[in-house]
């Protein structure tokens, strides 16, 4: 069973490893967290050029770059919480192998790493919606939710992926591609709506369809699609459950293998 009071008395060293990892990614860097700004800006702007203007790719009547830089926003976060996840244990082996602590500990704490990477992003978000005088709806009211079901998925697959790069080191080799393969599974480049029918009930499954969707819809005053959504956060808290256990399963045998 996973023990919530004994990761609570260890919330010290979650707070250090979190700030440890938030550092260390800025440590000697020119730009230091402006890299948080200018990655998925640039991406968004080549997606723009390549799918809005060459492909022509259907926005939605949204303009193709607040489209696309919506979803970029919450799909960086999730990507980067994989990769950073899935080299948690590995990256501190040292300290498995030497002292006792909650392992649970390593990839929960590059989970919230990322979160200033996402709210830095953020800024990015209302500098859009000023240009294009675009003002968020009431549903912007539901981005906690929304924000909770990314962090759940996030977390749950992170864990999944931190446990068994301790095993099968081929995870870390095979992360950076299965990611880009994820990244066309979910509407980021396209909208759901262009999803041929039957495909959609499969297709909503995936948790980000409706992360994704409900942010483009709260920023934009727009319907928000709890078709879309309701099925994807059910996967997400499977997921989120499923990682935990897994995780503590595996748990007993990291120190042997890391």
């Amino acid at each position: 069973m996973v023990n919530l009071k004994e990761l609570w008395r260890y919330k010290d060293l979650l707070y250090f490893l979190t700030l440890r990892g938030i550092k260390a990614r800025y440590a000697q860097s020119v730009l230091g967290v402006s890299w948080a700004i200018i990655q998925p800006l640039f991406t968004t702007m080549v997606f723009t050029i390549v799918f809005g203007g060459l492909a022509k790719v259907d926005s939605d009547g949204m303009p193709y770059v607040l489209f696309s830089y919506l979803a970029l926003w919450p799909w960086n976060y999730f990507s980067g919480t994989l990769t950073e996840s899935a080299n948690s244990l590995i990256q501190n082996a040292n300290m498995i192998t030497k002292v006792y602590f909650p392992r649970m500990v390593l990839p929960l704490s590059s989970v919230l790493s990322k979160l200033l990477d996402f709210l830095i992003a953020f800024v990015v978000v209302i500098g859009m919606l000023i240009y294009f005088k675009q003002v968020p709806g009431w549903g912007i009211l539901f981005l906690p939710l929304l924000t909770l079901q990314l962090l759940m998925c996030s977390l749950g697959v992170g864990m999944v992926l931190s446990a068994m790069a301790v095993k099968y080191r081929d995870v870390k080799h095979a992360l950076t591609f299965v990611v880009q393969i994820l990244l066309y599974a979910a509407p980021v480049v396209y909208s759901t709506t262009a999803v041929p029918d039957k495909y959609l009930n499969w297709y909503i499954l995936n948790p980000m369809v409706g992360v994704i969707e409900g942010y483009r819809a709260a920023f934009l005053d727009r319907p928000m699609p709890w078709e879309w959504i309701w099925p994807g956060s059910i996967v997400a808290l499977v997921l989120f459950v499923f990682g935990m256990f897994y995780f503590r399963r595996m748990e007993r045998i990291f120190a042997d293998v890391a």
